[in-house]
């Protein structure tokens, strides 16, 4: 059996932009990417904490070193600017899998720069 286990957590992000007209997506600062272990059009979950919102959507790269969180398409209704967020991916594992897996948490402060 598969099961559908935390990869990694970008959590308490700040929105930094939402574009209602862009083609969907949330653009994150590849920095950030880099530090959970996430990629480019990964799928993942958002959970705007500010509003209780959940949706999911996949990832494209923003400007390295920017700080970004853009929420774009659709889902920018779901969330403003200066919202907080977390963001999460998930991977299939068996059991043996997860039993050894330990998910990368990144806590980011008001700046979407990672606490140390």
């Amino acid at each position: 059996m598969l099961r559908y286990i935390l990869l990694s957590k970008l959590h308490r992000g700040t929105v930094t932009e939402c574009d209602i007209n862009y083609n969907g997506s949330i653009k994150i600062d590849p920095d950030l990417l880099d530090a959970a272990g996430m990629r480019p059009f990964e799928k993942v979950e958002i959970f705007n904490v500010n509003n209780g919102e959940r949706f999911s959507t996949y990832i494209i790269e923003g400007e390295r070193g920017s700080g970004e969180i853009g929420i774009n398409g659709a889902a920018a209704r779901k969330a403003m600017v200066g919202d907080i967020v977390i963001i999460v991916n998930y991977g299939l594992m068996d059991d043996k899998e997860a039993a050894a897996h330990q998910p990368t948490i990144v806590v980011l402060d008001a700046n979407n720069r990672p606490v140390k």
